[in-house]
């Protein structure tokens, strides 16, 4: 059997897929959590009004452990003002869905956010 690697990637990638901004908007959330979040889950859905495009983003965080939860806690406080650097997206709103504070069987912080990414004109 032959496998050719750069012919898959070139069946399977395309501009379009490309330009979607989910991956630099999850590393840029997984920074502003300094690195101490685990990704639980992640969604996207085309959204568009009569003069913008883009996409709503929601995310699914789990903080586990206290260090952690104090990263979490600084990361609720700052993603609502946060500028963050998505190529060819301007993040138009960023709002925390939820937040779920456990102590057992080990401390843990959940956080639910969800973000509005506007497509700039080129």
């Amino acid at each position: 059997m032959f496998a050719d690697p750069e012919g898959a990637r070139v069946m399977t990638g395309s501009a379009r897929a490309a330009r979607r901004p989910w991956m630099p908007l999850l590393s840029a959330l997984l920074e502003l959590a300094e690195g101490k979040a685990e990704l639980v889950r992640h969604t996207e859905r085309p959204w568009a009004s009569i003069t913008f495009s883009g996409s709503r983003h929601s995310v699914s965080l789990a903080f586990n452990g206290a260090e952690a939860i104090a990263a979490g806690e600084r990361f609720l406080e700052a993603l609502s003002e946060h500028e963050f650097e998505i190529p060819r997206h301007l993040v138009a709103d960023a709002a925390v869905i939820s937040v779920v504070h456990e102590t057992l069987p080990e401390p843990r912080l959940s956080v639910e956010a969800e973000l509005l990414l506007l497509l700039e004109d080129s």
